[in-house]
């Protein structure tokens, strides 16, 4: 597999406004998608964050391994000032966060007050890789549609500061994905979490590299959803589902690729089960 390139113009200029923008925050929040926690970590955006409190998000535990997901909390823990997973379908992950980054700005609050001053909200920036819920966290964090949401990488364009509350104002950004992936297996991974447009890795590529996966570690993941007992060779596996999901014939390239698109969609929306891609 050639090296991946996908950097839009509009994801240069976003990560120009970060860097720009970085010096009037106090916390940075890095949303992490718990089904690929280290492939999300964008090393551009690491760069410009420098020497700000850190907050990371472990996102969308929902649909991630538990097992795994408490794993990867432990290992990044350390890179870090602070770690919090989050299911952002839970009324409660706002709450969480909120006590978080609280916590993360208790110093700069000792600070002003010990100048006499009022202590000022906590400026945020949220930053993260395409489409790993930095939409849907702030929107439960806002308690309104303060920010777009679409399951599509690339969604959310432009910055907007957004009040939180008295104490706590955010920055979004548009979602950064490096320049390039010299690890393929990252930019894959990537992919089938739905953060890399669809169209920039094939989808047998995807296939493969998920059944390898769930031969693996999860050998029971296509039983509930398809019947399907043994994860055998690819071509074998997407015929079945094929066939499961009522395309006359399992053989034509078409209702060949119908059922690739079928069987990655079902794992994106956690209908194969908790499954996290990454050891």
């Amino acid at each position: 597999m050639a090296q991946i390139h996908w950097f839009p113009g509009h994801m240069k200029k976003a990560l120009n406004n970060i860097t720009e923008k970085i010096k009037l925050v106090d916390v940075v929040i890095e949303i992490l998608d718990a089904r690929a926690p280290f492939s999300s970590i964008n090393p551009d955006l690491e760069k410009v964050i420098k020497n700000k409190k850190r907050l990371a998000v472990l996102s969308k535990i929902d649909l991630a391994d538990d097992s795994l997901t408490r794993y990867w909390a432990d290992k990044l823990s350390n890179d870090f000032d602070m770690l919090i997973s989050l299911n952002l379908n839970n009324p409660k992950s706002a709450k969480t966060l909120v006590n978080a980054v609280s916590k993360l700005g208790e110093e700069k609050h000792a600070k002003e007050k010990a100048k006499g001053m009022k202590p000022q909200p906590i400026k945020t920036m949220i930053i993260g890789i395409p489409n790993v819920g930095k939409s849907s966290l702030i929107n439960r964090l806002a308690n309104r549609k303060a920010a777009g949401v679409q399951n599509k990488p690339g969604y959310t364009r432009g910055e907007q500061f957004i009040k939180v509350s008295n104490d706590f104002v955010l920055l979004d950004t548009p979602g950064v994905l490096p320049m390039n992936y010299e690890n393929k297996v990252a930019a894959t991974n990537l992919a089938l979490v739905g953060a890399i447009r669809e169209d920039i890795l094939p989808n047998d590529v995807l296939v493969s590299s998920l059944l390898k996966i769930l031969r693996n570690s999860y050998p029971n993941a296509l039983l509930d959803r398809y019947g399907i007992e043994t994860i055998g060779e690819d071509q074998d596996v997407v015929s079945k589902v094929a066939i499961k999901r009522g395309l006359i014939s399992s053989d034509t390239a078409d209702n060949i690729v119908r059922a690739e698109a079928i069987l990655l969609k079902d794992f994106k929306d956690g209908r194969l089960g908790k499954i996290t891609l990454e050891k």
